[in-house]
């Protein structure tokens, strides 16, 4: 199966998640492959990929880490991963249902048609959030309403996680210097995307929680994204010297 669209899912603990979610990315219409980010899971999700890979040999791919290192981190070797490879579209995505296999061609169409990243947006028109406690509603909107007022991004939902780069855009970000690792990495991706100049469209979608595993969500991320926002305002970002993945 040929695609120049991969996506990309970090995991931990997701073995109740992971084939269900592979099997849904490939029943759809549109042809993509996987890459799956496993940081040494000890319930076995890796196992559970490595058996899918004898029906898809050609389309689905996993990157073993031996521990837990950061959601940004696996993103990275994620994104340098694909972009070895000459996928022309990566896109990001939880492993747990949250982000709606069915929204990853909206996602393709938005970049298809002009958009250098496209944004799954929560916020975009409404809130557009299934299944949270009202107190997390509240406080992932008003993060994403802070970011906003602080870098000056006309991005509703800056904290999203459901994303679609064209590879232009992470060629020329310089990914060794992205500094955050958490809940941080996805505002530092979108601020330094648009501090470079690139197109970057809200497509609303639906987010419902997980409802099967464990949510790997604590307060230490949040801390993490609400210093590291301020820190970023004084940041100069320019484009990366050297794109050996070009």
């Amino acid at each position: 199966m040929e695609s120049d669209k991969i996506v990309i899912i970090p995991t931990y603990n997701e073995k109740e998640n992971i084939e269900k979610i592979i099997r849904a990315i490939y029943d759809l219409n549109e042809s993509f492959h996987i890459l799956i980010v496993d940081d040494g899971s000890p319930d076995g999700t890796a196992n559970i990929v490595k058996k899918l890979q004898q029906n898809f040999t050609d389309s689905l791919f996993i990157l073993q880490r031996k521990e837990k290192a950061g959601l940004g981190s696996a993103y990275i070797a994620g994104f340098k991963w694909s972009l070895e490879r000459g996928y022309n579209y990566i896109f990001e995505m939880d492993a747990d249902f949250s982000h709606n296999p069915e929204d990853l061609p909206k996602l393709y169409k938005a970049c298809s048609e002009g958009a250098d990243l496209a944004i799954g947006s929560r916020y975009c028109n409404g809130v557009s959030v299934i299944n949270w406690p009202i107190g997390r509603v509240v406080m992932s909107y008003f993060a994403s309403k802070y970011v906003r007022s602080v870098l000056g991004m006309n991005i509703f939902d800056t904290t999203a996680g459901f994303k679609c780069y064209k590879r232009i855009v992470l060629t020329t970000i310089d990914l060794d210097k992205v500094r955050m690792r958490g809940y941080g990495f996805q505002i530092e991706m979108k601020y330094t995307t648009f501090k470079l100049g690139f197109n970057i469209k809200e497509v609303p979608i639906i987010f419902i929680d997980r409802t099967e595993g464990t949510s790997k969500m604590n307060s230490g991320i949040f801390g993490e994204a609400f210093w590291g926002v301020i820190k970023m305002k004084f940041r100069r970002i320019r484009p990366r010297k050297n794109k050996s993945f070009s």
